[in-house]
């Protein structure tokens, strides 16, 4: 990880001196994840173009960026909810955010428990049942897991305290655990014995489609208003 770290480093310091190919590195690297975040908030099949958006944007705004990888993650992932908040309020839906962080003020014990769905959270499977968790926890436990943000970084994104942060992915990773462990105990036939159709009617997941953003793309957008990050 720390070998990845610092090659994602170097990565985004030469695509903010301008090389194309450093940039298509950092989005190989960030953009998986990123669109596994974005689809916590929006779904498909808007997922795709609310990332490609916040591509467009992270591109225009890289050379102001000062950090290391982790923060760059952090500052994609901010760029990334504010678009998909934009596109929710465009639509006029209500914004899929979680409730009242005060609800989460409780410490998450110290030994998780949760271990399982956090190894197994690369899988379809897992990714899927994350829907079914409250707002707040799936973007915790993406933001903490899927991304790779410390708590203080998730819960800049967030807006919210790092112990609310921390509390929600511990109670988030919980659930998932339980989820997976009702999976695992379908009968051969493929339903889940507690509840008829539950977890197969949960739409597929589809794998991310990588698409071609560079940051000279950006020349050929109409710039959009857009607030600082």
């Amino acid at each position: 990880m720390l070998g990845d770290d610092a090659e994602l480093t170097a990565a985004v310091l030469a695509a903010q001196d301008g090389d194309e190919t450093a940039f298509r590195t950092v989005y190989r690297a960030v953009h998986p994840r990123l669109l596994g975040y974005v689809r916590t908030l929006v779904g498909d099949p808007d997922a795709e173009d609310v990332a490609s958006e916040a591509w467009l944007q992270i591109a225009r705004d890289l050379a102001r960026f000062e950090g290391d990888a982790d923060r760059f993650r952090g500052w994609a992932a901010r760029i990334a909810r504010n678009r998909a908040l934009d596109h929710i309020r465009m639509r006029g839906r209500r914004p899929a955010i979680g409730g009242d962080e005060t609800e989460l003020t409780g410490k998450a014990a110290e030994s998780d428990t949760a271990g399982e769905a956090m190894e197994a959270l690369a899988t379809d499977t897992t990714l899927s049942l994350i829907a079914r968790l409250p707002q707040d926890q799936a973007e915790a436990v993406v933001l903490r897991v899927v991304v790779g943000l410390d708590a203080k970084s998730a819960a800049e994104t967030l807006g919210k305290r790092p112990g609310a942060v921390r509390t929600a992915a511990h109670r988030g990773l919980k659930r998932l655990a339980e989820l997976l462990g009702a999976e695992g105990a379908r009968g051969p036939d493929g339903a889940d014995p507690e509840s008829a159709g539950g977890l197969d009617a949960l739409p597929p997941q589809r794998e991310p489609r990588a698409r071609a953003v560079t940051s000279a793309s950006v020349t050929h957008t109409r710039p959009r208003t857009q607030k600082d990050m």
